[in-house]
């Protein structure tokens, strides 16, 4: 995956293009940890989506944005143009994918910051996740993290990807070493957020939702 816009957090994704009925889906990777696994997954993720032929997808990087500073509802203009790399994509999408590994237990603080940064921009629309990490595969991430979107009003789908001892499952250029298994996950988890995308989409033009 060719990432050169690097000035932002947001990068569009080659794939099927359409028109604007097409579901908007922003894929948000995590981890900003030095020496990090994650664009490995996010890869292998992205190239699926890419896939699909009712999401158009927007990337969103979160080592590309330092969203550190304390909450504020008048963030300064260094805090505005970290938060202008990804508010509009995520006021922008119909559903998210959240790409997040396993730290201690639990997921990223950089994960934790863009939830707590934003709250319209979640409501009424679902949130998948693709989890990796060692034993557990960064469900526990996972399970807290339905947590904290569902005080957002926001949807998590039930089928997630998960991979244990991740490092194992891929080779040294990034390429799946057995893909039928996580592949038709993926495939799983799309059509869930695709069901939930496009009903709450419907739903929200008949009668807006006010959380």
């Amino acid at each position: 995956m060719d990432l050169t816009t690097r000035d932002s957090a947001i990068t569009a994704v080659p794939g099927h293009t359409g028109n604007d009925d097409k579901l908007r889906l922003a894929v948000i990777l995590g981890s900003n940890r030095e020496g990090r696994f994650g664009p490995v997954v996010s890869d292998w993720f992205l190239s699926r989506a890419a896939e699909r032929r009712d999401f158009t997808t927007t990337f969103i990087d979160l080592a590309d944005t330092d969203l550190s500073a304390p909450l504020s509802s008048r963030p300064g203009p260094a805090v505005r143009a970290e938060l202008d790399k990804v508010t509009p994509a995520l006021a922008a999408a119909d559903a998210f994918v959240v790409l997040t590994p396993e730290y201690n237990h639990s997921f990223p603080a950089a994960i934790k910051a863009l939830i707590d940064w934003h709250f319209v921009e979640w409501q009424a629309k679902p949130v998948g996740f693709v989890s990796y990490g060692g034993m557990s595969g960064g469900l526990r991430a996972v399970e807290q993290l339905r947590q904290i979107f569902a005080e957002m009003h926001a949807v998590t789908v039930r089928d997630t990807v998960s991979f244990h001892n991740a490092h194992a499952h891929f080779d040294a250029e990034g390429r799946h070493r057995d893909p039928a298994e996580c592949d038709a996950a993926a495939r799983t988890m799309l059509d869930r957020l695709a069901w939930w995308a496009q009903a709450l989409r419907e739903a929200k033009s008949v009668l807006p939702y006010a959380g």
